[in-house]
């Protein structure tokens, strides 16, 4: 399948047995290969994220990250932090040497350790049930045939096209000047081949083989410091999330180097306001979601960035919210050679020397990515994920709120306006939000803020969500945000 019909693409459903919201349709379709193969949600989440990193290059692919929250029927949730860490030869020097002593958003300094493969590895040899190289077969077809390019991914390749003009590799690798328009036929066959070799050999090909070799040559010709040892030693690893208990629901969010912990700070403060409807309740979540904000970039740390989320909920019971990422849209900017892809961006997360996140040798910095779940009565409950970078916390905070205090049908929650806070007290309001509690948040301390800001690339400023709710037959809804070009698939 080398093209989807992304007329008739189903937003919402629901199904009996098993369920998938992700951010696109070709993502949906393996997703939906490994399930009826017998395959675990976890399989199919892999599967669903590797097609993402090819037919999303701008968001996502095997330079990035990977965090996923976990749940087996009846057990707390578990997380995996698959983020990778600052080059082991980053020190302190290095950054107070730049202007400002913070590190460019693209900038080779920026460019931390890949962690995702080694993620899709770790968290399929807990929870998958398929064989390892099946799950690579629909996105190593994509990325060899070509495929359509999708309708809000050509809008983000035409933005951020600025991106891929400062290293040759990566302006020949997607055709910098000439960013593909949606419908157009995109291949990428150095990544097929690098896929191929991750399905037969393990992430062992990526991690101690050629890859890291060609990354190292390519930062030594431009002055960065990632080399080949930092793939060798980087390790994910499973952890308990952090949660607050809500009524009969518990909250589940990823703890540091995430900023899960400012989603539970928001929705707590505000879960007794029960006249949610008034424009004071929403003033009052602002300033709650401003306030988590601050505090976890005091003591976490510093956001930004672009995400791809897959949730999927299979008929035994096991649900997966997995979310993986470049950061930045097109990352660093800087691709491997002979590879088809870009290193991610994470170390722009890092903050001055001093603070508790400053950078250094074989460091995680802050991290935006930040999958979360629910359970009610210690069943699952809802797997959620938000992709949009500073909208990611603020994009959960409003959904939470709405689907678990207010009540409100999981589909409207997700496609309704929302709000997005910028620097210094400015507050972008979506198209179609509420007038008049707009003008409230206005005449409260919340500025508009600049022309343009929050309209980015098919709205996505305002964050793509992906979701599946457990509803009170048993049956699961699948949900997948308006705003983005993902899909829903359901049994």
């Amino acid at each position: 399948m080398q093209s989807s019909d992304f007329s008739s693409i189903q937003k919402s459903a629901v199904g009996g047995r098993w369920a998938v919201a992700t951010g696109h349709p070709l993502a949906a379709k393996a997703a939906r290969t490994m399930l009826e193969q017998g395959g675990s949600a976890v399989d199919a989440a892999i599967a669903a994220d590797v097609v993402m990193g090819v037919v999303e290059p701008m968001a996502t692919g095997i330079g990035g990250d990977l965090l996923a929250m976990l749940a087996k029927p009846g057990e707390a949730p578990v997380s995996y932090n698959g983020s990778g860490a600052a080059p082991l030869l980053l020190t302190t020097e290095h950054v107070q040497a730049l202007p400002n002593q913070r590190i460019p958003e693209r900038h080779v300094l920026s460019i931390t350790t890949p962690g995702l493969v080694r993620g899709w590895y770790d968290v399929h040899q807990r929870y998958g049930r398929l064989p390892w190289k099946l799950l690579f077969d629909d996105a190593i077809h994509l990325a060899q045939a070509g495929f359509e390019v999708a309708k809000v991914a050509a809008q983000e390749w035409k933005i951020f096209d600025f991106v891929l003009h400062k290293d040759p590799v990566c302006a020949a690798l997607y055709r910098a000047g000439q960013p593909y328009s949606a419908g157009e036929q995109f291949k990428n066959t150095e990544l097929a081949a690098v896929l191929q070799a991750i399905a037969d050999e393990g992430p062992d090909a990526f991690y101690l083989g050629e890859v890291a070799l060609q990354a190292e040559r390519a930062m030594l010709a431009v002055g960065g410091l990632l080399r080949a040892e930092d793939f060798k030693r980087h390790r994910g690893f499973f952890c308990e999330p952090v949660s607050v208990a809500l009524d009969d629901y518990t909250l589940y969010e990823c703890p540091p180097n995430t900023h899960g912990m400012a989603v539970l700070e928001a929705v707590k403060q505000v879960w007794e306001m029960r006249d949610h409807r008034a424009p004071e309740a929403e003033l009052a979540l602002v300033q709650a979601t401003e306030h988590a904000m601050a505090h976890a970039a005091r003591v976490v740390c510093d956001p930004a960035g672009n995400t791809v989320c897959t949730v999927v909920v299979d008929s035994d019971g096991l649900a997966v919210t997995l979310m993986s990422s470049i950061f930045k849209r097109f990352g660093s900017g800087y691709a491997v050679p002979g590879c088809g892809f870009v290193l991610q961006n994470r170390g722009f997360g890092f903050a001055a020397p001093g603070h508790v996140n400053a950078p250094g040798p074989h460091k995680r910095p802050y991290h935006t990515v930040v999958p979360a779940m629910a359970l009610q009565n210690g069943q699952f409950y809802m797997g959620l994920g938000v992709v949009g970078g500073l909208m990611q916390p603020q994009g959960q905070i409003q959904i939470w709120t709405k689907v678990l205090r207010d009540r409100c049908p999981l589909d409207e929650a997700v496609y309704a306006p929302r709000w997005r806070l910028e620097a210094a007290g400015r507050l972008a309001v979506e198209r179609g939000f509420d007038a008049q509690c707009a003008d409230f948040l206005r005449n409260h301390g919340f500025s508009e803020p600049d022309p343009g800001v929050g309209e980015l690339a098919g709205r996505s400023d305002f964050g793509g969500a992906q979701a599946v709710q457990r509803q009170t037959d048993g049956r699961l809804q699948a949900v997948s945000d308006s705003r983005k070009d993902g899909c829903v698939a359901v049994a």
